[in-house]
């Protein structure tokens, strides 16, 4: 039995840096059917009780031949995600209504304690081997997964000795106006393997240009990405410590800010005008320090030994992770007694933690049995002040000790059982306080505020049950709990009591449950599922029209919806796959309708993969979002993220052509029917500046050159 889950380990550890291969792509094509996500460990998909979606290397490349926004290919690619919101933010694009926590090598990036929703861009794509995506609550990443998990796997050395290059050049630029949208692109991979020693080393350097909308006018720039420029560095050492256990240490560095002498002229949904910007001719520099992440470090060390004690494997973490993200520029952060017209927030985050996680298997006469179990140590400090010093939300100090359970049973291989359980304990640590003064259509008070203690302890279950004897039909029930402490540095910022205690400061247990089925058949693969998350205390926000103050809801919420894809391979040649998305939700005490900041529009996408000769490819992929009306304006206006979505749709194409086994060049056009529309965050948030349309039709060129 452990040779056979040594195999498995080594086929995941070899997985291909560079998909150009034959050899290389079979190996993809063979891993296919693994995640290591769902419970910590390596497993087939067909034993997940649960919906899962992989984006494999292939379809990243394909994808990354039009664009290299994440937001954009998880939109396309991942039923139940919401559409992409056109920005460096992913707010307003969730995943089932709730928020994703975002791993790396099953690493936290996002920031629960302040949730400023920018997780999904904290790493390069070219560093990327495969994302895979765990939709429902869970916690066995512990807080942050209300609505599931999108881990980003990243690349491995080649599994044989020697030394593999890729060079990737790229530039991008709009098609309905040229002036100022020329962008460049760079990223070398390199990776090498001498006997029990291999590396991974990447470098990755973007430079936006001006992006235009379908009239050729620059977009906004509340979270946007013109200009914007992004460095990532990433490397991987491993070492085979003897046949059986292994050590590896990983870091990465990502930041992108947005650089530019464009300003932007901003106006909102009610006004019926675009928010656009135009270049800066007055000579004066921009109020504000560039937004976007300053700096994203994650720093892993790794030790696995695959038989432990007898039938065990173990795997051990120590982590580090630290970001600075930067937020727009606003008037609302005035304070004429400080002589200040405005300022920048900006979350800073540190993580330290400590995993040890043990997988013990067992064969009985028809059973197979796994027992997954470990401890997670945790250390998460976050606080979100203003770049000028002043403190907007306070420092929180979280101590995170969790013991974890979980359970598989394969009864003659066709019945799948699963059944776990998480312990959390967390203590938050507060400092005392002031609240700050925003001025919104009113300024707010400031108010002492008396830090302290809030503590949690809670236990979530999950159980799932599947049966895979007819490969056409493989139907699965689920029920899972996740543990959620609801972006508290919000709740606290907010305060308007003098102390913590007296502070509705409660978590919320998301309760999951999900009934679905995938399968083959003939030329077809597909999935579909349907599923109700509840919580007995809201995760969205409300706007006060009166005082323009965004405050947490907190009365008990439902979401519901279903999911459906299809895969067909058509012809040798052609492979075609389609996706469908539908998802509501309400206040279940009041029984009004949920905001577009936590219900995304009805979605559809879908690609074509056409392979017109051994070395030319191409690709078509489409996206269509639907409508979404479901409140009324108030004194004739719409406020918050009540704003009406009307539908909109996005067609891309791209195309690759293999000069030789070590040149392929490619091109690509995203919208490429320059259709005029607002993203649906761009339609449902009303406030000012965030009305941006969407990227008219722009064209990415390329070359990749194996070495």
């Amino acid at each position: 039995m452990i040779k056979t889950s040594l195999s498995l380990t080594a086929l995941f550890v070899s997985t291909a840096v560079f998909a150009d291969s034959p050899a290389q792509e079979q190996q993809l094509k063979d891993m296919e059917r693994i995640i290591v996500t769902g419970s910590r460990v390596e497993e087939r998909i067909d034993e997940v009780t649960a919906s899962v979606v992989i984006v494999d290397q292939q379809a990243l490349l394909r994808n990354m031949e039009v664009t290299n926004e994440l937001q954009s290919i998880l939109a396309i690619q991942v039923p139940g995600m919401g559409p992409n919101t056109g920005t460096n933010s992913s707010s307003g694009q969730n995943l089932r209504g709730r928020s994703a926590l975002v791993l790396i090598d099953g690493l936290p990036q996002s920031t629960p304690l302040r949730n400023g929703r920018l997780a999904i861009r904290s790493l390069d794509p070219s560093v990327i081997e495969r994302v895979e995506v765990i939709k429902g609550a869970t916690s066995i990443y512990g807080n942050g997964a209300a609505g599931g998990i999108i881990n980003y796997i990243t690349k491995n050395a080649d599994s044989k000795n020697g030394f593999n290059g890729k060079l990737n050049l790229a530039t991008n630029f709009s098609a309905t106006d040229f002036d100022d949208s020329l962008g460049k692109r760079a990223d070398v991979t390199l990776d090498g393997r001498s006997d029990k020693f291999s590396f991974v080393a990447n470098v990755a350097y973007e430079d936006n240009g001006i992006i235009k909308d379908a009239d050729g006018d620059a977009l906004g720039l509340l979270y946007g990405m013109s200009g914007f420029e992004s460095k990532n560095a990433f490397t991987k050492l491993a070492y085979d410590l003897t046949d059986q256990s292994a050590l590896s240490l990983t870091y990465n560095y990502f930041e992108g800010q947005q650089e530019t002498d464009y300003i932007s002229i901003d106006n909102n949904v009610n006004l019926g005008e675009k928010s656009y910007a135009i270049k800066n001719t007055t000579g004066e520099k921009a109020p504000g320090d560039p937004q976007g992440p300053r700096g994203n470090h994650n720093l892993k060390l790794q030790y696995e030994h695959a038989d432990i004690f007898t039938d065990t494997l173990f795997t051990g973490d120590v982590y580090w992770q630290k970001l600075e993200n930067v937020f727009f520029y606003s008037t609302k952060f005035r304070d004429p007694a400080l002589d200040l017209a405005g300022g920048q927030s900006m979350i800073e985050s540190e993580k330290t933690g400590v995993r040890a996680n043990f997988n013990t298997t067992f064969d009985f006469d028809s059973t197979a049995a796994s027992f997954t179990y470990g401890v997670d140590l945790l250390n998460d400090t976050t606080a979100q002040s203003l770049v000028d010093g002043r403190a907007w939300t306070p420092k929180m100090d979280m101590d995170n000790a969790a013991l974890y359970l979980q359970s598989k049973f394969v009864i003659n291989d066709d019945w799948v059982v699963k059944a776990g359980l998480r312990h959390e304990e967390i203590d938050v640590a507060v400092e005392d306080f002031k609240t700050l003064m925003v001025c919104r259509k009113t300024c707010s008070d400031v108010i002492d505020v008396e830090g302290g203690n809030i503590e949690y302890s809670a236990t979530t279950y999950n159980v799932g049950l599947r049966y895979n004897a007819i490969d056409a039909f493989m139907p699965f029930v689920s029920y899972s709990e996740g543990f959620d402490v609801t972006d508290l540095g919000r709740t606290l910022r907010t305060a308007d009591a003098p102390s913590v205690k007296k502070i509705d400061t409660d978590a919320s247990i998301i309760k999951n449950y999900e009934v679905g089925f995938d399968g083959y058949y003939g030329i077809f693969n597909y999935q579909f599922a349907t599923f109700i998350s509840q919580s007995d205390i809201g995760t969205s926000l409300v706007e006060d029209p009166a005082t323009g103050k965004y405050e947490s809801v907190r009365s008990p919420q439902e979401i519901y919806g279903f999911e459906a894809a299809l895969e067909a391979q058509a012809t040798d040649n052609i492979k075609l796959g389609v996706n469908y998305s539908w998802l509501e939700g309400k206040n279940t005490d009041s029984h009004e309708y949920l905001n577009g900041s936590t219900i995304n529009p009805p979605k559809l996408a879908g690609y074509a993969d056409i392979t017109l000769s051994d070395d030319w490819h191409m690709s078509v992929t489409f996206m269509h979002v639907g409508s979404r009306d479901r409140f009324e304006k108030v004194n004739d206006v719409y406020t918050g993220t009540n704003g009406p979505v009307s539908s909109y749709q996005v067609v891309n194409l791209s195309s690759s052509y293999q000069i030789n086994q070590a040149l392929k060049v490619y091109g690509g056009i995203e919208n490429l029917l320059n259709q005029d529309y607002y993203p649906a965050r761009s339609q449902t948030y009303t406030g000012k500046g965030y009305n941006v349309k969407g990227k008219g039709a722009t064209v990415n060129l390329g070359i990749n050159y194996l070495f």
